[in-house]
């Protein structure tokens, strides 16, 4: 409901009716929507954060890991379509306790300081702020896979590639096929 609704567009009432309990029971378990939220986000965040990192070889070339973690970022929005929407809700931070945002930090820390790493290297842009490449590229997966939504356009695998390939040259020092 909040993927399709927004967090401040379900009132608790529905979520409870959603579920099939009275409003008391939820906040038996949740003392707020808030708390709610941020078990929600957390358990979210755990799980996208275990598809991108499990078994991952980091020992690959480095456009073939940012391949890896885009296919596996598309596998993830593909198959938990609902958990990715919660997931790329513009603004999290008004209700995010700080266990969530730490947690939040805790995911992105280990892609920040890998792109760092190839920067250092020469093989991503030093013009470019890491903060910044992290923004471009999460920007272009979210919004490609909302105007499928929105029904702009089927996004098709060939479409996938290409916009992994685009990504990746947006931000390589070194422009490569």
């Amino acid at each position: 409901m909040f993927a399709e609704y927004g967090v401040h567009g379900v009132p608790v009432p529905e979520i409870a009716a959603q579920a099939g309990v009275g409003t008391g029971t939820i906040y038996r378990f949740f003392a707020s929507k808030e708390v709610l939220i941020n078990e929600l986000f957390r358990e979210q965040k755990r799980g996208i954060n275990r598809r991108l990192s499990e078994d991952l070889d980091r020992t690959v070339e480095p456009r073939a890991l940012f391949q890896e973690y885009w296919r596996r970022l598309v596998a993830f929005a593909r198959e938990e379509p609902e958990a990715f929407r919660f997931l790329e809700l513009q603004d999290h931070l008004p209700y995010l306790d700080d266990e969530s945002l730490a947690l939040e930090r805790s995911v992105l820390a280990p892609i920040a300081n890998a792109s760092r790493k190839l920067q250092r290297q020469g093989i991503y842009r030093k013009d470019i702020r890491i903060e910044v490449i992290m923004a471009l590229h999460w920007g272009a997966f979210v919004n490609l896979f909302k105007a499928e939504r929105a029904g702009y356009f089927k996004v098709r695998a060939v479409d996938i590639e290409a916009a992994c390939d685009a990504c990746w040259r947006m931000c390589a020092a070194v422009p490569s096929r």
